[in-house]
């Protein structure tokens, strides 16, 4: 048990240093064109993906580093999507950058914490905030994510159907039934938006 938390620990110490990637900077105005098809799915309030169940993500007030780094994920199957993939490995570096930049916005939403973090979310704090709102630009945000795709995302981890090994350490660590506790946790925060709001609102989540 002892070796477990220090593994468990140490795993969270590398996740939490700021790994700095260098992308191209983008043109949110192009993004907004490029972004059209995406919102047929992330632009539609409490839309689901088909097989596994799940709601579609929110992208609105998203970390524009992290949108690169998961358009590339899907492109190179580390994070297996078919829909995704077909989208993201027809994009170029600066494509995936100018629809980051539209997506991010003017950033989310920022309100007080929301009732008390269940005590296995500690490890999720040194990147992601004690909220939700990521502590370095290439971690997401998870404030006001749906609860069940924050479920899926951790399942998807756990079985390594996502392929990420500080996450796999992380998530391998915890018990199954805290899962849905972190993800309502999260869920239950201020933060992202869909992005029809940010196409609406002049890049601005309003609600």
């Amino acid at each position: 048990m002892q070796f477990r938390s220090t593994l468990l620990m140490s795993l969270v110490l590398m996740a939490a240093m700021p790994v700095t990637v260098a992308f191209a900077e983008g043109d949110a105005a192009r993004g907004k064109t490029l972004a059209y098809t995406c919102q047929g799915c992330h632009g539609i309030p409490n839309y689901k993906n088909a097989t596994p169940t799940y709601s579609v993500p929110k992208l609105g007030g998203q970390q524009a580093a992290y949108l690169v780094a998961a358009l590339k994920a899907y492109a190179s199957g580390d994070r297996a999507h078919p829909t995704m993939y077909a989208h993201a490995a027809s994009n170029s570096e600066q494509d995936r950058a100018d629809m980051a930049a539209f997506f991010a916005g003017k950033g989310p939403r920022k309100t007080p914490v929301v009732g008390k973090a269940p005590a296995a979310a500690a490890v999720c704090a040194a990147c992601h905030g004690a909220d939700g709102q990521p502590v370095s630009p290439e971690y997401p945000n998870l404030a006001g994510q749906h609860a069940d795709y924050l479920i899926q995302a951790l399942r998807d981890y756990k079985s390594g159907k996502r392929k990420n090994a500080i996450m796999a350490g992380i998530v391998g660590a915890l018990a199954d039934k805290d899962i849905p506790a972190i993800a309502a946790f999260y869920a239950s925060q201020t933060g992202l938006c869909d992005t029809k709001q940010i196409a609406d609102n002049n890049g601005q989540c309003k609600k």
